[in-house]
Parts: C-alpha cells; sequence; structure tokens
C-alpha cells in the first residue's frame, strides 16, 4: 500500500499548489475506511513542504517518489521513498525518515538508543530517528526482492530529515557522540541541511529515470517474513536475527538499559511491554535474551506454555535448553538470585505455583507474580490481557503493577510499552481491530474488515482440510488447523494411531498426539491433526484452519455471543466459570490470529456463520 505514487514533477505541482495533503488524506480515508488523525494530516501539510524544498535544491525532475509506503507484512508506512538512477546507471531509492521535532522538545534519555520527546501535554520515550530509520532500512531490504536480486540489486540508502531541527543553536541530543554511529550510516539532515539534503539525493538519483526503477520497486517480489521459531537457537546462541522497527526498538532499548544498570543500583526494575497478537512480543523477549546472554548476565526465559517452552528447549538444543523455565519454576529460589527473567505471555501467569502434582510440603500461598519478581533484578513481562485462555489464567498490567507496589518496587523503577505494529495478519492492525469488534471483545474505530488479509468461510471442513494440505504441499509446515474444544480428547490406540476424535458428519481427524502435543505446531506430524489454543498459542503459520464449535455461538435475536458448555469438553475452563462466554471469545480470538497470510474457517453453527459473513461485508 502506499498513499502516493508519481513523478518527482507531479508531486512539486501538488505541493505547490497546497493540495498534496488533500489527495493522502483521501486516499488514506479510502483505503483505511477512516479519516487520518488531524496531527498526520498537519505533517503532511508542512513536512512536505520542506522535503519539496531540498528535492528542488537536488535537480532531479525526472525522479520519482512514493510517499507513506506500508512496510511489507506490517502497519507501519514509510514516509518517503524516492527512486532513480545515479551516474553509474544503478537503480537506487533513498528513504527518507520525515519528523517535525525541535531542539527545545527533544531531551537525553537513560536507556541507550532512545530519546525523550515532548508532545504538547505528554511526553514520550521514543528510538533515535537514525534507528527508527535502520529498521525501515533493513525492513525494506529483508522483505523486498529487489534489493538482493543476485544479478542486479537495487541500491538503498536511508537518511532523516529534522526540519525544525537546527544543529547550529539549541539542545545537540540528536546528535549526541552516543549515537554516532547510527549517524553515520543513517545521517539526520537538520533545517539548515536543505542544501546538504539535495545533493545527498542528487548523489544518488541524478541520472533519473524514476519511472523505470519505481515501476521495478513496485514489481518485485515480496518474500515473507523470517519465523520466529526457525531462528531462535541462532539468536541465542550467536548474533541478533530479526530486524526491530518503531516501538518495539524502543522497548529493546529501555530493557537493555536497565539490564546495564543492574551492577551499580540496588533496587528493582519491572519494565511491561504490551501488545496483541503478532506485535513481536516473543521476538523481543528472545533478541533481549540472547543479547544480555552475550554480555555475560544471567538470564531466564519463562512462559506459562508448555507447548512454547518446550519447542524453545528442543530448537536451543542441549546446552540452553535449562535457561527456558515455566512460571512456576521458581517456587524456591533465593531471591535476586538471576539478573534478568524475561516472563513472555504473562497473561498466563496463574494465581500460586503449586498444582497437581506439588506436593503438601512443597506448596506455599506465595502468589506466583510475587516469586517472578523475588527471583530476579529485573523482571520483563511481555503481556496480552487479552489471551487470557484458561479461568486460573490471571495476568494482567494491574497485577504486575500492585505486585511490584508490594514489594517496594517505585514508579519511577517501572517502565510500560505498548506495541502497535502489527507483523502477523498480513501487517493488518485492521483485521485484528474487526476480529475484536465481531467477537465483542473490545469496540473499535477501525470495525471494518482489512482485505489485505484473505479471510474464507468453507460450507465443507473437507474442503478446508483440502486448502490447509494444499498450502503444506507448496511449503512445508506453513499451515495447521486448530478447534474449539468440542470433541473428547482420547489417549492413542494400543498401536500408537490416533483416535479421531473430531467428527463432523464424514469428516474425522484426530486432535494432536497426548504425550507429545508440544510437537503439533512445528512438527510434520501435526499437519494431520487437530491443534487446541492450548497448543496453539505463542505459535504462528503462514495459513490457519479454524474449526468454529458449538460452544460460543451468535445469537442474532438476543445480539449477543452465548456460551454453550454442553458442547465443550474444556472441564476445566467450563468448572466454576462464570465468564465462560469472554473466556471463548479470547479463545477463538487466539485461534483467528496465528496466521500470516490467511484465515479459513468452517462453522458449526449456521447462525453464527452468518454473523460472520456480514461482518466480511462491513
Amino acid at each position: 500500500m502506499r498513499l502516493f505514487e508519481g513523478t518527482i514533477r507531479q508531486f512539486d505541482e501538488l505541493v505547490t499548489t497546497n493540495t498534496i495533503a488533500d489527495i493522502l488524506e483521501n486516499n488514506f480515508s479510502e483505503y483505511y475506511r477512516r479519516a487520518p488523525g488531524p496531527s498526520e494530516t498537519r505533517a503532511w501539510r508542512e513536512s512536505l513542504n520542506y522535503l519539496n524544498n531540498a528535492i528542488r535544491y537536488a535537480e532531479v525532475p525526472e525522479s520519482s517518489i512514493i510517499i507513506e509506503y506500508e512496510l511489507p507484512f506490517t502497519s507501519r508506512r514509510i514516509d518517503t521513498l524516492i527512486f532513480g538512477k545515479n551516474d553509474g546507471a544503478s537503480d537506487y531509492a533513498v528513504l527518507i525518515e520525515l519528523k517535525q521535532w525541535s531542539n527545545d522538545k527533544v531531551h537525553k534519555c537513560e536507556s541507550e538508543g532512545n530519546v525523550v520527546v515532548e508532545y504538547g501535554r505528554f511526553v514520550k520515550e521514543q528510538v533515535h530517528p537514525s534507528l527508527q530509520a535502520e529498521g525501515y532500512h533493513y525492513g525494506i531490504i529483508d522483505f523486498v526482492e529487489v534489493f538482493t536480486d543476485q544479478s542486479e540489486p537495487m541500491k538503498l540508502d536511508s537518511c532523516v530529515y529534522c526540519h525544525n531541527y537546527s544543529k547550529e543553536s539549541g539542545e545537540q541530543t540528536l546528535l549526541d557522540r552516543s549515537f554516532d554511529v547510527a549517524l553515520q550510516k543513517f545521517p539526520v539532515f537538520g533545517k539548515e541541511d536543505v542544501k546538504a539534503l539535495g545533493e545527498y539525493l542528487q548523489k544518488r538519483i541524478s541520472a533519473g529515470q524514476g519511472v523505470e526503477v519505481l515501476n521495478r520497486f513496485t514489481n518485485s517480489p515480496v518474500r515473507p517474513s523470517k519465523k520466529l521459531l526457525d531462528h531462535t537457537g541462532d539468536m541465542i546462541h550467536k548474533q541478533q536475527i530479526f530486524t526491530l522497527i518503531d516501538d518495539q526498538i524502543t522497548a529493546y532499548n529501555s530493557i537493555i538499559g536497565r539490564a546495564k544498570k543492574l551492577s551499580v543500583q540496588s533496587t528493582k526494575s519491572v519494565i511491561i511491554v504490551k501488545g496483541g497478537p503478532g506485535t513481536g512480543k516473543s521476538v523481543i523477549a528472545l533478541e533481549v535474551m540472547g543479547e544480555l546472554m552475550r554480555r555475560g548476565q544471567v538470564v531466564f526465559h519463562a512462559t506459562g506454555s508448555s507447548a512454547f517452552t518446550n519447542t524453545l528447549r528442543k530448537i536451543v538444543g542441549v546446552r540452553a535448553k535449562n535457561l527456558f523455565k515455566f512460571f512456576n519454576s521458581f517456587t524456591n529460589a533465593e531471591s535476586n538470585s538471576i539478573d534478568v527473567l524475561v516472563c513472555d505471555e504473562a497473561h498466563r501467569i496463574r494465581e500460586t505455583s503449586n498444582n497437581m502434582y506439588t506436593s503438601k510440603t512443597q506448596r506455599s500461598n506465595m502468589p506466583q507474580i510475587d516469586e517472578l519478581l523475588s527471583v530476579a533484578k529485573l523482571s520483563i513481562f511481555f503481556i496480552d490481557e487479552y489471551q487470557v485462555v484458561r479461568p486460573n489464567e490471571i495476568g494482567s498490567v494491574k497485577l504486575i503493577k500492585n505486585a511490584a507496589e508490594r514489594i517496594g518496587i517505585g514508579p519511577e523503577d517501572i517502565g510500560e510499552f505498548e506495541l502497535t505494529t502489527q507483523f502477523r495478519c498480513s501487517g493488518s492492525d485492521a483485521y485484528l481491530q474487526w476480529l475484536d469488534n465481531l467477537l465483542d471483545i473490545r469496540p473499535s474505530d477501525l470495525a471494518h474488515f482489512d482485505p489485505k488479509m484473505e479471510f474464507r468461510i468453507f460450507d465443507d471442513p473437507h474442503d478446508m482440510l483440502l486448502k490447509i494440505r494444499q498450502k503444506n504441499s507448496e511449503k512445508k509446515n506453513s499451515a495447521r488447523i486448530a478447534a474449539g474444544f468440542c470433541w473428547p480428547w482420547s489417549e492413542p490406540n494400543s498401536d500408537g494411531s490416533l483416535v479421531k476424535d473430531v467428527k463432523i458428519g464424514s469428516f474425522e481427524m484426530p486432535w494432536e498426539k497426548k504425550n507429545e502435543f508440544w510437537k503439533w505446531a512445528t512438527d510434520d506430524s501435526g499437519m494431520e491433526q487437530i491443534g487446541t489454543v492450548y497448543t496453539a498459542q505463542g505459535f504462528e503459520f503462514d495459513y490457519i484452519g479454524v474449526i468454529f464449535g458449538k460452544d460460543l455461538v451468535y445469537q442474532k435475536n438476543a445480539g449477543s455471543w452465548i456460551a454453550q458448555p454442553e458442547f465443550s469438553y474444556d472441564s476445566a475452563a467450563k468448572r466454576g466459570n462464570a465468564q465462560f462466554a469472554n473466556h471463548l471469545k479470547n479463545v477463538y480470538r487466539v485461534l483467528l490470529s496465528r496466521a500470516h497470510k490467511g484465515v479459513y474457517v468452517y462453522f458449526m453453527d449456521k447462525e453464527t456463520e452468518g454473523y460472520f459473513r456480514e461482518g466480511l461485508r462491513s
């Protein structure tokens, strides 16, 4: 998606006649089905005028430009890309991140890589713009094949234009020496640098032919994103694998910054990172863990998910698997015995660490959250409160903050960040908001279906299975089928074969194998088994097929979702759960947000199917 593309001559005409912002606003509304915010419209009106002045100095009228380019597989938009050929006839693209920041609004930050920015009545910690440009730079290279073309790769350079920021007077936070490495590769141009920016452009795209180069870019194949679990071992053992962008970098920098200070401070710290499905919580968690381990700190990773933790243990190998724990692994641990505890999927924290296997002598009344805070000097919680899928899961931001306060951690030692950039669901945050609105989980202004995400309803589960098998034949282990827990889950037959518990007419398939359920998401055998929310949560696929059971139905006359526990075999969730309907909404939200590219659904209840079909037309 891009809100505008054209030649530099066309861009200059639209800026000169004060119509460029109107065109962008109209295109934004048409694409997103909502109006852009006033601050965004003001930014277009102001920043694009300044940019046009620099382009005029460059004298590159035969170049082409894209305004507001959506980074593949994310919901983030790059401000500007300009295309042309250099004097050596090489195809070139220049990425320019535009900022309206002024010197008096940008201040130093304790978190390495971040700055503090004033926005009127509120202050926000943000990544340095050169590092933001770096994230976009490698994000494009990672996904758009033309930049890694073996025969003739297109060149890409990236920079920042802070047209209200003076390099000659005022506070020089953005030019601090701590950012020298980033500034050298991704320079920041200030308000006195209009000619310098023009020369930067002239050097790279002076030979024009922008239409040809732009067409090559727009016609280039887009590669699928790297899968988290394909690279976990290298992330822990070797080097950073994933390119983080925007709010991900801000959170990452703050975590690393606080971790560096552990040796010189006596107080505990907490960082809370909120984010919906596909916003990169687990990516940051593992990148942080790998980086801090390379720095010599004692770091453990913990979750409340058996499937996710066991999969990570298998991937990282024997030597590192003991670094991956469960939330109930720290019952008898000494206070502050580790430097950093990374708590992924923190919404799965439970009231205590006791379970059916805990002996009487080992049982404790200490809240599980207190155990997690006690064991580490720095506790990091990655959380999505709308992914609670069991009644005994109580993880929430409020729970963490109250527990931190109870043990004496002050507000100044609690950092809170929210991830919004969407990497799953074809990079569509609108799809997730549409889903939340349809399931009545939380209202949204973006309640329209986003066609970027493939969402297909099947009339026959056999046809859905054939489609999932087709996807797996094209790319192994790229697709899975999951279902609501609406059938019994049997032990394997005496010969080891699985009982086909999930039955819909002539359609029959087995659940994942009981004693190896954690393999379902990554092992070849999982392609012919059906998973539940408990094995799907924390994983992602290119495509997911979902059997939406009769345990949760939408009744049009009542205008609401109704739980039908008589159709559920999830005894733990049904038992004493007055909020069973809300629990099931979260279950299906998780299942319907596991895919990068497409979601296929078969509805057991036809009235519920009709409700979703109406939603697709909204």
